[in-house]
């Protein structure tokens, strides 16, 4: 059995990249906030990014965050930013990049499936890399988009590839081409030669995610049938993406404090119990998996976040739940036999209150 714990990750110096992610609703933002917080701690500079068209870091961490990275109140070493996922290529403002407003080379470029997106994502990877961080974490959209996400690095691969062959074997046509339609050719020349430049970024950090002591994808999900299903699917697309995955946390483990308090909390229990056992069954040799309780309130703040992400290092050890005893149990039933008897006493008043039929 591995270690229950994400200890891994902070002690592999080497990781670059940590992705978070796995179907909506079952906590990806707080489990990457507090494995943000716990980066922090061992290394230099951390950057947590949201790609989840749906923010929700800066209400994790009570403080409002933008596209562009900003320092997190208590920290000095840990940053975050709120991507805008939806591409906007008039608007990459790049010198050189001019054309996103020439029409025959955008149709041309956009003509690839996927490529608008993969452009955006390329410009923010840019970015990101540019500010040198030492580690950077993403706290990503539910599993379809997040898998979409990290095919990006192909989707650019291929697409401007294809254009850069194109480039090669008919240059002189698509120059007098582009100058045919009012374009100027040497802009046409530079902006190929922006396209081959980025290309060999995407090819940087296509390498980069699916080498695994850079990169690694931690599986987030709860003890239900619908996230179980969307985790499997999740491991055996990362599989194929060759993309390292060897931690799950599962949230929102429901530990009672009462023993036959509840009967619908006892058949929550034993339904996500059920599901904990799949999850082993499935992943136990070589994932570490780490178990996470279901918390009174919700996680939000520094302090918040502090204390949940010590539940990663430590494994969470719940207290034994009280029993119902004896003793109560009598006490609750003298306390019916009381309330009928007053019942009873009550419908005998009442009954002699009526007036009598004559």
């Amino acid at each position: 059995m591995m270690d229950p714990t994400l200890q891994n990750v902070l002690d592999q110096q080497t990781l670059k990249w940590v992705f978070v992610g796995g179907k909506g609703g079952v906590g990806k933002t707080t489990s990457s906030s507090a494995l943000a917080v716990q980066l922090a701690n061992v290394r230099s500079s951390v950057l947590i990014i949201s790609t989840d068209p749906a923010h929700n870091l800066s209400d994790a961490f009570k403080q409002k965050f933008t596209k562009s990275p900003t320092l997190v109140e208590g920290f000095d070493n840990l940053y975050a930013m709120e991507v805008d996922p939806n591409p906007d290529l008039s608007g990459m403002g790049e010198p050189g990049m001019e054309w996103a407003q020439d029409s025959f080379l955008t149709d041309l470029a956009t003509s690839i499936p996927g490529i608008d997106e993969a452009m955006s994502f390329a410009e923010v990877m840019k970015q990101v890399q540019s500010l040198d961080y030492s580690c950077i974490v993403f706290d990503t959209a539910p599993t379809g988009h997040t898998l979409r996400l990290l095919n990006f690095p192909n989707i650019l691969e291929k697409g401007l590839g294809k254009l850069v062959q194109l480039k090669n074997s008919m240059g002189g046509l698509m120059t007098q081409m582009t100058r045919m339609m009012g374009s100027d050719g040497d802009m046409t020349e530079q902006v190929l030669g922006k396209l081959e430049g980025m290309l060999d970024l995407v090819k940087q950090v296509n390498e980069q995610f699916k080498d695994p002591a850079l990169t690694t994808f931690v599986c987030v999900c709860i003890p239900e049938f619908l996230s179980l299903y969307e985790t499997e699917r999740l491991v055996q697309e990362l599989a194929k993406y060759e993309i390292d995955t060897h931690n799950i946390v599962i949230n929102q483990i429901i530990y009672p404090d009462i023993s036959g308090g509840s009967k619908l909390l006892e058949a929550r229990v034993r339904m996500q119990q059920k599901y904990l056992e799949q999850y082993y069954d499935l992943y136990e040799e070589d994932f570490n998996i780490v178990k996470m309780p279901l918390l009174e309130e919700e996680v939000r703040g520094v302090p918040a976040l502090r204390e949940f992400s010590l539940h990663f290092l430590q494994p969470f050890v719940a207290p034994p739940p009280r029993q119902m005893g004896s003793a109560r149990e009598a006490e609750l039933e003298a306390e019916v036999v009381a309330l009928k008897q007053e019942v009873a006493l009550l419908k005998g008043q009442l009954q002699q209150a009526k007036p009598s039929s004559t």
